[in-house]
């Protein structure tokens, strides 16, 4: 990094002393990329209107104030663009952290994350990584319109040498997004905007990171293994909730890194429970679910007391706002699911 970029760094206001208050993911996101930008000069945000305007959401806003326009950078309407040159920038030395609007811009971007970024380390035989992250608003419920509400996080879970994050709470926003900063391959962090600011949790800004590629068990339980993630935790949560005043005590397990898939953790739960149901908003065909459902029948088949169950988004685009709720998954549906599996006799 050059000498001015150094010296704004250097000059930049120091963050005040750590305390515990009620944040929302927009601000924990915020907050860790103040902190790792505070601790790692070589740390840079670009994107578009992540400067001045300060995101789409604003969760960037008042950054590039405090740490100057040469780490945090407006860049073109230009997808391709932005990934292009996180990967140049992340291969010789820099630490880019890449906005992407909406998820579903992303497809311009591809071709660099998958074709590049993702191969980086295997093509340079371990000579070169590629410390980037593509941070992503996705999902739908917020009566957006077309291409900003999609859930396509199986494109890239299928791509090896990608890491994919998806946060479900603020704490998990903070502690997952400083630990993909500082992991030294490519990380696609994928944000959940229908819950930015739905809920507030009390919050620490103490620079401490969250481990990537596991599960966070949220609940323990006997009956039934619950696996979710991003926004769908919520309404798993009050699902569990209502399942529970019925007598049904559910295990709920945030996956979180949905690449790589932490199994073992999801296969112990299910061989104590004995009953399988995942949740998520995503296209049912070929989605992440899936693949957890296929590894849960090759290693918990004589554990299982029902056949492993999901509830997901349909094989057709998200629809505009007015049909929206009738695409995504709520709470009622996870407890039908579930009523549904806990009274299965083999037939």
């Amino acid at each position: 990094m050059n000498t001015e970029a150094r010296i704004q760094s250097e000059n930049a206001t120091p963050a005040a002393a750590p305390a515990e208050a009620p944040r929302t993911m927009v601000e924990a996101i915020n907050l860790a990329l103040a902190r790792a930008m505070q601790d790692d000069d070589d740390v840079v945000l670009l994107g578009e209107d992540v400067g001045v305007n300060g995101g789409v959401f604003r969760a960037t806003a008042g950054l590039r104030q405090r740490f100057g326009l040469q780490r945090v950078m407006d860049t073109p309407l230009a997808e391709s663009m932005i990934a292009g040159l996180s990967v140049g920038m992340a291969t010789q030395g820099l630490k880019p952290v890449a906005e992407i609007q909406f998820m579903g811009f992303v497809y311009a971007a591809m071709e660099h994350l998958i074709s590049h970024a993702a191969r980086m380390r295997n093509r340079s035989r371990g000579r070169l990584h590629c410390p980037m992250v593509l941070r992503a608003p996705y999902g739908g419920g917020i009566h957006a319109p077309e291409h900003h509400s999609e859930s396509t996080e199986a494109l890239f879970a299928h791509t090896p040498g990608l890491r994919v994050v998806i946060p479900s709470s603020p704490r998990r926003a903070y502690g997952l997004l400083l630990s993909a900063i500082a992991d030294p391959d490519p990380v696609i962090f994928l944000e959940p905007k229908r819950i930015y600011r739905a809920v507030r949790h009390p919050l620490v800004d103490d620079g401490q990171a969250l481990p990537l590629d596991v599960c966070f068990t949220l609940r323990q339980g006997e009956d039934l293994t619950l696996l979710s993630w991003g926004a769908m935790i919520p309404e798993c949560q009050r699902a569990a909730a209502r399942l529970a005043d019925g007598g049904i005590s559910v295990e709920l397990i945030d996956v979180a890194s949905i690449s790589p898939l932490d199994m073992d953790t999801m296969i112990q739960s299910v061989r104590k429970t004995g009953r399988c149901l995942i949740v998520h908003e995503a296209a049912r065909s070929c989605g992440v679910g899936a693949e957890i459902a296929a590894g849960i029948g090759e290693h918990c088949l004589l554990n299982l007391l029902a056949p492993v169950r999901r509830v997901c988004g349909f094989d057709v685009p998200m629809p505009y706002f007015q049909n929206e709720n009738n695409y995504l998954p709520n709470t009622s549906d996870v407890v039908a699911a579930a009523m549904e599996l806990m009274s299965y006799n083999g037939e």
